[in-house]
């Protein structure tokens, strides 16, 4: 008899995407993304991090100050390095990530043909950028859902 104590796909893909998110060098917000496909087969893996070939040594982190003395001009968002690194078409496809996606990375998602977006925390919804990327989701046909917590723990020792 097969074990039924086994976790669900949506809790797999978003284990993956926290994971992932365990890679960003972000000491302030560190964000997963994981792509998949109708067969449930992963596509692409991306976190929040300094653009290939700039070392994320020397690039600030800061979040307050002079813009290009912040980190927002140079990181690459999650969803959009996903995107980025995926060697095939994602067109069709779902993104788990840790955070609703900005309105940047909103755009590449819809651009690039991903239909629904299942995101773990909605921490910025009142700001401008979500609520930009909730009217393009929804004109463009992209459904989204927050990922419900199945009160889980999975431990890991690495």
């Amino acid at each position: 008899m097969k074990r039924n104590d086994y976790i669900t796909w949506d809790q797999y893909f978003m284990g993956i995407a926290i994971l992932s998110s365990e890679r960003s060098k972000d000491p302030s917000t560190r964000v997963g993304a994981c792509i998949v496909n109708d067969d449930n087969k992963i596509l692409s893996m991306g976190y929040n991090g300094a653009p290939t070939g700039l070392s994320d040594d020397i690039m600030p982190w800061g979040r307050e100050g002079e813009n290009l003395k912040t980190k927002y001009p140079y990181v690459c968002h999650s969803e959009l390095n996903a995107i980025l690194n995926c060697p095939t078409s994602v067109k069709g496809a779902r993104v788990y990530v840790t955070l609703f996606p900005c309105n940047e990375c909103a755009k590449a998602i819809i651009q690039s043909g991903i239909k629904e977006v299942i995101y773990l925390s909605d921490k910025y919804h009142d700001s401008d950028g979500c609520r930009a990327s909730r009217m393009m989701f929804d004109n463009c046909g992209v459904t989204y859902r927050e990922y419900e917590m199945a009160g889980r723990d999975i431990v890991i020792k690495l």
